[in-house]
């Protein structure tokens, strides 16, 4: 069995030496390995290429911790000790009394750097000079401070939206709660009225029946009367032509009545009567102009005399 033993660089065999590649050579395939992209190393590769999208992380900016604020943080802002960070405007307010105090938690800021206005956005220059000339364990350092702020803000804001959540369903709940109710009382409404609905419809069938027959009743009546009236205009008519009948024979044997009777042929009878005027009727009944009692005067004669 061979025995495995560390591996060397290839060996070239010339007339039975060993011998390493030359310099030049070697030279060369190192820069082929620069200029070709890394496989094994492929974080490092990516690091020392621009980023062309940033962490999905950094894309959530912090919010000013002022209660009655919480804006997006832009431009400069108020960093505290205690790890609270407020906009430029609530910051240059706050803490340009003295002592200062945190607003979000009360905590007094009397050290030199307990308060730090930054700037979020700053300059390559900047960048470039803020961490130069110290040592890796201090570079680390300051960057675990600031990774373990940025967490402390984003675990906040986690527990602020998920208590602000739990608020919302509560009043999400008391709300469903409140229109169920409501609910139950339109509906029961909506049932009472359905029922006092059908009560007023049997009510309207009811009256439609009695409209119906009160119709017919009427309808009959009308036809007897349209009966009647017909019957009462042909018997009237009917008696008129009898009266105009009736009426020349009725004036003869009144004048022949008068003719044949002499005067005083009934003064037994109505001695207290007086005698008919020459000319007049035989009742002795006022005309329109004369008083009562009074016979009518001759046509042409004098009017009587009032007593």
């Amino acid at each position: 069995m061979r025995s495995s033993g560390p591996r060397f660089p290839a060996l070239f065999a010339v007339r039975g030496e060993a011998r390493l590649p030359s310099l030049p050579r070697r030279a060369a395939r190192r820069r082929q390995r620069l200029r070709r992209p890394s496989r094994r190393l492929g974080c490092f590769s990516l690091c020392a290429q621009p980023a062309a999208r940033p962490m999905a992380v950094c894309e959530d900016l912090l919010l000013c911790n002022y209660r009655k604020c919480r804006a997006k943080l832009a431009g400069y802002a108020w960093v505290t000790a205690c790890s609270h960070i407020f906009c430029d405007p609530h910051g240059s307010g706050e803490f340009s009394r003295s002592p200062a105090v945190c607003p979000a938690c009360g905590s007094a800021l009397s050290g030199k750097l307990d308060i730090v206005r930054t700037e979020l956005s700053p300059s390559e220059e900047y960048k470039a000079m803020v961490l130069a000339g110290l040592r890796p364990e201090v570079v680390l350092d300051i960057s675990s401070r600031a990774l373990a702020f940025w967490t402390y803000q984003v675990h906040q804001e986690r527990l602020y939206q998920e208590y602000a959540f739990s608020q919302a369903e509560g009043r999400l709940r008391q709300a469903e709660r409140a229109c169920a109710q409501r609910l139950q009382g339109k509906e029961a409404e909506v049932a009472a009225v359905k029922s006092e609905v059908a009560s007023l419809k049997r009510v309207l069938e009811e009256y439609k029946g009695k409209f119906t027959a009160l119709s017919e009743r009427l309808m009959e009546r009308n036809r007897q009367y349209q009966k009647l009236q017909g019957l009462y205009d042909g018997l009237r008519l009917r008696n008129m032509a009898a009266a105009g009948r009736d009426l020349p024979a009725s004036a003869s044997l009144t004048g022949a009545v008068a003719v044949a009777t002499p005067p005083g042929a009934f003064g037994p009878l109505f001695g207290a009567s007086p005698p008919p005027a020459a000319g007049g009727s035989f009742f002795p009944f006022g005309s329109p102009g004369g008083g009562a009692g009074e016979p009518a005067p001759p046509p042409g004669g004098p009017a009587p005399r009032r007593r």
